[in-house]
């Protein structure tokens, strides 16, 4: 295995998102890019390399095939459909869980033994595809899940209270989707909850939860305006890489396995905070949630686990 290797597979706009911003921080030995259309792919292995000259350091950028993830330390999937005007979750679920298998068929193929990244959507679901596809150890597959929701809500908040987002200790929970929720018992600016600072300011609660509901419909808005959204998931996408290639024990808000009844639940990825590090997920960080939460949560799960019922698990073994 190449330590700083990573293979990603999707030129689209949110993996080149993620390659432009790994060319522009650094830390990254080789990235290696695959897609259907190998011209493109080409095309873009050219533009980016023609900035290396002002990037921090020296990297390996070229168009490849799937037999280059034999050696990589991370293989990142950005593959697959947008959803469509009128197309529901589970047409959108079907059509990227044929072509996530296979993507996921190809990469193991190889001879992969490192850490695969998911980031197609809907993503708890890819990253339960991919698991099963791949059957690598649970904590080697990971999902993007809610960490960029989680740094809109963290972006949103310091906005509000003119508060550095640095400073802004707060998760996005479950689902990548509507029924994420925010457990506001564990937020906290600087080492101060966040109801607590709401009090002191005389700050109404319920702007906490039109806060929330601006992460929700922050992927709608920018869609309705740009068509897409990528430079957030692809400064999200690195972050995560990062924390495996640096063994960073980060805490972020990945879409993870949870197999041991933590929340009450099992047999599913979902968002919830865990640790990061160069074997993947060390570990979960399990909140007590209230009542609501938990119901959220739980929520979360059942919606996802229906929809794998309905078609994805027939697709998986077929």
């Amino acid at each position: 295995m190449k330590e700083g290797k990573i293979v990603l597979v999707g030129t689209g706009f949110v993996g080149m998102s993620m390659a432009y911003s790994m060319l522009n921080r650094g830390g990254i030995n080789e990235l290696v890019l695959i897609d259907i259309d190998k011209e493109k792919t080409k095309g873009e292995e050219m533009d980016l390399s023609h900035g290396l000259p002002y990037a921090p350091q020296k990297m390996m950028i070229k168009a490849g095939d799937y037999s280059e993830c034999k050696d990589a330390q991370i293989v990142v999937i950005t593959a697959g459909i947008a959803q469509k005007p009128g197309q529901t979750r589970l047409e959108l679920a079907k059509s990227n869980t044929k072509i996530v298998k296979q993507i996921t068929q190809n990469i193991m193929n190889s001879g992969f033994e490192g850490i695969i990244i998911v980031a197609s959507n809907p993503v708890d679901l890819m990253t339960y595809v991919v698991s099963e596809v791949a059957g690598l150890p649970k904590n080697k597959v990971i999902g993007s899940g809610t960490v960029l929701d989680t740094a809109r809500l963290r972006f949103l908040m310091a906005d509000y209270l003119k508060i550095s987002s640095k400073n802004i200790h707060a998760y996005i929970m479950g689902e990548h989707g509507d029924s994420s929720f925010v457990p506001w018992e564990h937020a906290y600016v600087g080492c101060k909850r966040i109801k607590d600072v709401m009090k002191d300011n005389q700050y109404p609660m319920e702007d906490l939860n039109r806060i929330h509901r601006g992460v929700v419909d922050a992927a709608y808005e920018i869609i309705q305006k740009k068509k897409a959204t990528y430079y957030g998931i692809g400064m999200a996408l690195n972050r995560l890489v990062r924390a495996i290639l640096d063994n960073e024990n980060a805490i972020l808000t990945v879409s993870t396995y949870l197999e041991k009844g933590q929340y009450g639940q099992q047999d599913i990825y979902i968002g919830v905070p865990a640790v990061i590090n160069k074997n993947g997920v060390r570990e979960l960080l399990e909140l007590d949630l209230n009542k609501e939460e938990q119901e959220k949560l739980n929520n979360s799960c059942k919606l996802l686990k229906e929809m794998r019922k309905k078609s994805i698990d027939k697709i998986i073994k077929e």
